[in-house]
């Protein structure tokens, strides 16, 4: 049997997103049937959609889903019709890193979050002319009413918490929380700098907040995101249009550079710039995603100094362990994410696409239907 649902699709050779009613199919053995409510809008669903990562077209993309379990396949278990999810990445389950905590770092992460398909390589969808459409985007798809998704990908939630909340948790949330906590392991006291104020580098904010850090320096050039990085926690900004960022680090800190560095924006450019505002012993952890063939250059005698350049990969710890870290912050008033988060249907999906990009919103939260 068949499910018509509604999907935003990306196709090749077609500007923006369509639209359509696709047929879904009954899920199998080892796949759970979601009712998604929402969906986090990624920079990541947006370089796939254009082409620019490995990613087959035409497909239903979106990794930060959330929403309710309709039915498992046979051979699932830890997950029960009517629970409320949160979907994050896929992993083989099998390797070292898996085992250690770290499915971020799985072996099989691209083939299994990228290629769009299941391991045999068909797909869940079929579009109105039965060709089939790439779905199990780091296995879940949920720009969609429902998707097929892989079991180790969801984390069980509570149903207090809103779907616009939870959404985003999957992971941008995470990915900038997850770097402060986990990859850096910020200390009470120290400072941070921030390069980037979009939904990582802003949760890189609250984070920080919450381990202590006494002074957090917000760098942005959109003074919209400044401010807000302000509400969030940040002791003060850099508007890098305006300012040169190393310098304008080093006078707030009296010269010495900062202890951490975070740096969410892709951009060689501000990474070697992320380097750069970090003190003596001082960590920088890069999180933005750079073209494939992109290189990051630091200045080897300035890492005689006991700097340490460290990438970081949805939050470094096992989402199933950092999504309720972070819900209970949240929970507390500790993380208040709801500050960042716009909300539209799925149905405006262009719309959202066209405010992120010209910096008005920062985390887009598509809703379906219900």
């Amino acid at each position: 049997m068949t499910t018509t649902v509604t999907a935003a699709v990306a196709r090749e050779g077609h500007e923006g997103f369509h639209v359509e009613e696709l047929e879904l199919e009954d899920p199998r053995p080892d796949e759970v049937l979601v009712r998604y409510t929402a969906a986090g809008l990624c920079h990541t669903d947006l370089a796939a959609a254009s082409g620019a990562l490995p990613t087959p077209r035409p497909v239903v993309l979106g990794h930060e889903g959330t929403g309710v379990v309709e039915a498992v396949g046979a051979s699932v278990t830890g997950v029960r019709p009517g629970e409320q999810v949160v979907l994050s990445l896929d992993s083989c389950g099998r390797c070292a890193n898996c085992h250690d905590g770290q499915p971020a770092y799985c072996p099989e992460h691209g083939a299994l979050n990228f290629a769009a398909a299941r391991a045999d390589g068909s797909a869940g969808l079929r579009d109105q002319r039965g060709e089939p459409v790439h779905d199990h985007f780091f296995g879940q798809s949920s720009f969609a009413g429902y998707g097929l998704a892989h079991p180790r990908g969801l984390v069980v939630v509570g149903s207090d918490v809103a779907p616009e909340i939870l959404a985003p948790l999957g992971c941008g949330v995470v990915t900038g929380a997850g770097a402060v906590w986990n990859a850096l392991r910020v200390t009470p006291g120290s400072t941070v700098a921030v390069l980037g104020a979009g939904t990582v580098g802003l949760s890189g904010v609250m984070a920080a907040r919450v381990a202590g850090a006494a002074r957090i320096i917000a760098v942005d050039p959109h003074p919209g995101r400044r401010e807000l990085a302000v509400r969030l926690g940040a002791t003060e900004t850099v508007d890098p249009a305006t300012e040169d960022t190393a310098e304008a680090v080093r006078d707030l800190t009296a010269g010495r550079g900062v202890d951490f560095a975070v740096e969410s924006t892709g951009v060689t450019a501000v990474m070697n710039q992320a380097f750069g505002v970090l003190a003596p012993l001082g960590a920088v952890a890069v999180l933005g995603v750079a073209a494939l063939d992109a290189d990051l250059r630091a200045n080897a005698f300035e890492l005689l100094k006991g700097r340490t350049i460290t990438g970081s990969v949805m939050g470094h710890q096992a989402p199933r362990v950092l999504i309720p870290r972070v819900l209970d912050l949240y929970r507390q008033g500790r993380f208040p994410l709801d500050e960042m988060i716009r909300t539209y249907r799925l149905e405006e999906i262009n719309t959202a696409v066209a405010d992120v990009r010209a910096g008005g919103t920062v985390k887009a939260v598509l809703l379906h239907r219900t």
